[in-house]
């Protein structure tokens, strides 16, 4: 039995709440607990004997992932191909699987790994699969519970208990329907793409009627989750299930929340002993990803939950916690950066702290509350920013460029 996988990468007209850090680096390739965001999907999807073609679909350039891919296909030998597929417009989540159909389910494949690029998970794909296997479905897609105030944030979803039978399904509800979601997650029989297709064709009746056609392209668009999964999952005759994963699962859509999903991918990575050690001689409070080639000197405090770039220098004193500090940053001498993210060539001066707030690991949003008005938990820089020595930074989102030497509280600089 073989099967492909697809991760949908999106495009730059897409992720744009995850401004800053997408101006100088595409979103997916975007790195959380040491390596690139889409690097953690391959890796899960390299565990599953039954897949050899892993594709990426999206509208950014082609040279966007051409590095990327030439570097990773030497780790995951177990592929036979690692691809990118270029739309020629947004096509929408379902729209790029059905333009693609045919490479997609080239060499008798059976079923269909899907995984939006930017989820942060444990990836129990085996566990997905032996779902699937079991129930014969048409669609096994994998769900996690939230809080009740978070959940029309998501595709909700209402199951049958006793057989994980998925019985309705809303994508972002106006209204409360399940706290059970989708985790943006699927295997799909290959006979799904009969479904697109009769969905694609809905859509151009649609788009008739409405005489949206005089939108460019939106002719084209196709949602999986609204104009696949929602009808699919309202007729009895097919067969959707849910498998409910109890481990870790978390949605990277806004810059800010790459903070705690670096945490999870750390944790998960030093409690399965394939987190490298630090080689410094710095105080290290686990778990930390340093890369080789940074410089951390002797008398810096790091961790825990801390990833360091390339080419970064920490000085003497510096105090890093809960953080990404991407490549060629410098932290100067008794400087502090708690729960923040410095993009690249970020300079912070001596005794200068760069912090936003903690957040809960079961909390999805990564706002705050200050004084009735809602801001960024999380402090973050976007690229060749510099703070001045002994200048504070707190709960402020900052875009490239920018010269800091006053201090700021809850601030968009722009």
């Amino acid at each position: 039995m073989i099967s492909s996988a697809v991760i949908l990468v999106g495009g730059p007209s897409r992720g744009t709440r995850f401004r800053p850090l997408s101006f100088d680096v595409p979103k997916p390739l975007f790195k959380i607990g040491g390596r690139e965001m889409i690097y953690h999907h391959l890796a899960a999807l390299s565990k599953i004997e039954s897949v050899k073609d892993v594709f990426l679909v999206g509208f950014y350039d082609e040279s966007v992932f051409k590095d990327f891919i030439n570097e990773v296909a030497s780790h995951f030998p177990s592929f036979n191909r690692i691809k990118y597929l270029r739309e020629y417009n947004c096509l929408g989540t379902g729209g790029g699987l059905y333009h693609f159909r045919d490479q997609i389910l080239k060499g008798h494949t059976s079923n269909v790994f899907v995984m939006h690029a930017d989820v942060c998970c444990s990836f129990p794909l085996q566990e997905l699969l032996n779902v699937h296997h079991e129930k014969k479905a048409l669609v096994t897609l994998m769900a996690t519970k939230v809080s009740k105030e978070d959940a029309s944030n998501f595709g909700c979803l209402v199951e049958e208990p006793s057989t994980g039978r998925v019985l309705h399904y809303v994508d972002k509800p106006s209204s409360y329907l399940s706290n059970i979601i989708s985790c943006g997650i699927y295997i799909f029989d290959a006979s799904i793409f009969d479904e697109i297709k009769k969905a694609y064709e809905r859509r151009l009746e649609e788009v008739e009627k409405q005489l949206r056609s005089l939108d460019e392209g939106m002719e084209d668009y196709l949602s999986l989750e609204t104009d696949v999964l929602a009808p699919l999952c309202s007729d009895s005759s097919k067969a959707i299930y849910a498998y409910n994963t109890p481990e870790f699962w978390r949605q990277i859509k806004t810059a800010g929340s790459a903070v705690p999903a670096n945490s999870l991918y750390l944790q998960k990575a030093y409690h399965d002993g394939t987190l490298p050690k630090p080689d410094t001689e710095a105080e290290i409070i686990q778990p930390v990803f340093i890369h080789p080639n940074a410089i951390v000197s002797k008398g810096a405090k790091i961790g825990p939950n801390v990833s360091i770039g390339a080419r970064v220098r920490i000085e003497d004193g510096a105090r890093i916690r809960n953080s990404i500090i991407q490549e060629d940053c410098e932290i100067s001498a008794n400087a502090v950066v708690l729960h923040s993210i410095l993009s690249r060539h970020c300079k912070i001066g001596k005794w200068s702290r760069v912090e936003g707030s903690p957040t809960l690991p079961s909390q999805h949003s990564t706002t705050i509350m200050r004084n009735s008005v809602k801001v960024q938990a999380i402090t973050v820089m976007g690229a060749d920013c510099i703070v001045h020595d002994e200048v504070r930074v707190q709960n402020c989102l900052v875009l490239p460029h920018k010269e800091i030497k006053v201090g700021l509280v809850g601030e968009i600089v722009m």
